[in-house]
């Protein structure tokens, strides 16, 4: 066998790498920013790189992973956009500081790779979560590989082509309805069910199976079946429909959040044990010489070397935040101390649960968002506490609220990267790649992504500006970015420090949790599951999202008897169909500055009617491919 068939992790494959990475990440700030998403970037760029590297001679599976690896990282880094800008929505910054940004990112990046590595052992390697983003990648790289199957390849082909051609029909052209809403009204209450058309979604259901498509479902039905309707009987309006959505928004998903953060708390203590066993194993030299290459993660010595040195750079971070504004040294120095005890401690326990969550649902549909919440609940209520102390001045509360921004943006970057990691080293699992290798490629992500994250905040910030905080007299505030997630923590924020956040919605959520979590310990007595982190996922996570998800679940679990590897292969084409167009009108967006650049002039009706025709048909066609027998191969 060629030795060239083993290349993993090389130059040109970095250098790739970063090309791709740039673009990624640029997309990825400026949609957060406007709509509060982004894309998965771990898909579109195996598949550009499997292209470019065939153009360039060829390369292998493990090598077009390393791509993808490094790429996804840094896509992923781009997360920060939902703490960083909060810091200029409160008025303390009036520019994104490019060193201060850089650094920070960087080191809450690099805090969430090192966090993956025991918990890849628990979460991956000892885990039967279906990581579906992960899979559809593995599926991705081995079918396109020279030894895989060409009947597989045909399906994933099949399946990104049907998705990228309805994906750009609803995105770029939106001839075709994005989904579905229907709604009703009793009295003050109203009740709404909607639906998305996407095949990712649907995708992405059929991956993770009935279980957990059964518990986001029933989380829309707690969500908009109960908790909406039930707040708007005791809070009237003469248009009940509209005042839902504000309902859902403003108090229902801070239910989910609560929710969430219990079952997150509960998935931790139940997999203490083998996340333990993982930091055991990986800081160990005596079971890193008895392993497998394939098994190997970076040396114990180069975990404390680099876990060492990012303290010492969030340490000086904190420091240099603090000292304009604080004479006292035992006030810098207990707020530094609390910031690494909140990036190291809280960080791991947060980037535990977004792996967790992205094993079940995948990382682009992980709520992110709803953890940075409980991250920032937790930092402002540990303010408040030494500021009740006394050990923080009264008339400095704004400098506070900042600092629990600044260091919300370390963990969310961490969080962030580890959600996106574990898929990462999941589909390396899948393919045979090296984990130490693969760490190196995600750090290397995290360095490039950083390079270019705070220059492009800075750009889109002088360019648009925040719905709220304009950097310039005479800007139009209708072309003003709208920043929804950073907003929302400045709020959160502002709201704990300043007394006044209304936190009965959490503790409704948290009771919530604690009864799920004994549903699913009885459930569990039957062989049910009834996963508690997915019901909170359903109430959080908008309807659509939930209901798609649930709707691809359900096709799972009716054609169970049927080819699992043809509808896994359609399924993951889905994903990867869906993303490429994302990638591209993202792209145009940014250059533009406009999301309907491509947009024709369609009527609601018409539009509504070609989106139902068309999902209902792509759901008949996926169900007779995978019921169709596999052609055996001559």
């Amino acid at each position: 066998m060629n030795i060239l068939d083993h290349r993993e992790l090389t130059l040109r494959g970095i250098i790739l790498g970063a090309f791709i990475t740039v673009i990624f990440t640029a997309a990825n700030v400026y949609l957060g920013l406007k709509i509060g998403l982004t894309f998965g970037s771990s898909i579109p760029a195996a598949i550009i790189s499997m292209a470019t590297l065939r153009m360039l001679g060829g390369g292998t599976i493990l090598e077009n992973n390393m791509v993808q690896t490094q790429a996804s990282a840094a896509g992923t880094l781009s997360c920060v956009f939902a703490a960083l800008p909060g810091l200029i929505m409160v008025g303390y910054w009036h520019e994104f500081p490019y060193i201060t940004c850089l650094l920070l990112t960087l080191a809450g990046g690099m805090t969430g790779v090192i966090f993956t590595i025991p918990l890849r052992r628990a979460l991956v390697t000892h885990s039967k979560l279906p990581y579906p983003e992960g899979t559809a990648c593995a599926e991705i790289l081995r079918a396109s590989s020279p030894e895989g199957d060409s009947e597989s390849l045909r399906s994933l082909t099949k399946g990104s082509v049907v998705a990228a051609v309805v994906s750009f029909a609803t995105t770029g052209l939106q001839i075709f309805s994005d989904g579905f809403s229907a709604a009703t009204t009793l009295g003050s209450s109203a009740f709404r069910i909607s639906g998305s058309f996407s095949l990712a979604l649907l995708g992405t259901g059929y991956l993770i199976g009935i279980g957990g498509g059964i518990a986001m479902f029933l989380g829309v039905l707690i969500a908009w079946g109960g908790m909406v309707p039930l707040l708007g009987h005791f809070n009237p309006s003469v248009d009940p429909i509209t005042q839902s959505t504000l309902l859902w928004r403003n108090k229902v998903r801070f239910i989910g959040a609560g929710t969430i953060a219990v079952a997150a708390v509960w998935t931790l203590i139940s997999l203490a044990s083998p996340v333990l066993r993982g930091l055991k194993e990986a800081f160990s030299q005596h079971v890193q010489k008895l392993q497998n290459e394939t098994d190997k993660d970076l040396s114990p010595k180069a975990l404390i070397l680099l876990s060492t040195l990012l303290a010492l750079i969030l340490a000086g971070l904190f420091a240099q935040f603090l000292i304009p504004h604080f004479h006292s040294h035992t006030t810098i120095t207990t707020l530094v101390f609390l910031g690494l005890i909140c990036c190291f401690g809280l960080g791991f326990l947060v980037a535990s649960a977004c792996g967790y969550m992205a094993g079940i649902i995948g990382s682009s549909s992980s709520p992110i968002s709803g953890i940075g919440i409980i991250a920032i609940i937790v930092i402002s209520v540990a303010l408040a506490g030494i500021e009740a102390l006394g050990i923080i001045p009264l008339d400095q509360k704004p400098t506070i609220i900042a600092f629990g921004l600044f260091v919300l943006s370390a963990i969310t970057a961490s969080a962030a990267v580890s959600n996106d990691n574990l898929q990462d080293l999941k589909t390396g699992q899948l393919v045979g790649a090296t984990p130490w290798k693969q760490e190196v490629a995600l750090l290397i992500g995290c360095i490039i992504g950083a390079l270019v994250i705070p220059w492009v905040l800075q750009v889109l910030y002088q360019a648009y500006g925040f719905v709220g905080a304009m950097p310039h007299a005479g800007m139009h505030p209708e072309h003003a970015l709208a920043a929804p997630q950073p907003a929302l923590m400045a709020a959160i924020a502002s709201g704990i420090l300043s007394h006044n956040l209304d936190w009965s919605m959490l503790e409704i959520g948290a009771c919530l949790g604690c009864v799920l979590i004994g549903a699913d310990f009885l459930l569990n007595r039957k062989s049910l599951a009834l996963p508690p982190l997915a019901v909170g996922m359903g109430i959080y996570l908008p309807p659509e999202t939930s209901i798609t998800i649930a709707c691809g679940a359900a096709v799972s679990w009716l054609l169970r008897a049927h080819s699992k590897e043809q509808g896994t292969m359609i399924a993951s084409g889905f994903i990867v169909g869906e993303s490429l167009i994302g990638v591209a009108i993202a792209l145009l967006a940014g250059t533009t500055g406009n999301t309907d650049t491509l947009a024709l002039p369609i009527t609601p009706f018409i539009r509504n009617s070609l989106g139902w025709v068309t999902f209902l048909g792509i759901l008949i066609w996926f169900g007779r491919q995978i019921r169709r027998p596999k052609v055996q191969p001559n």
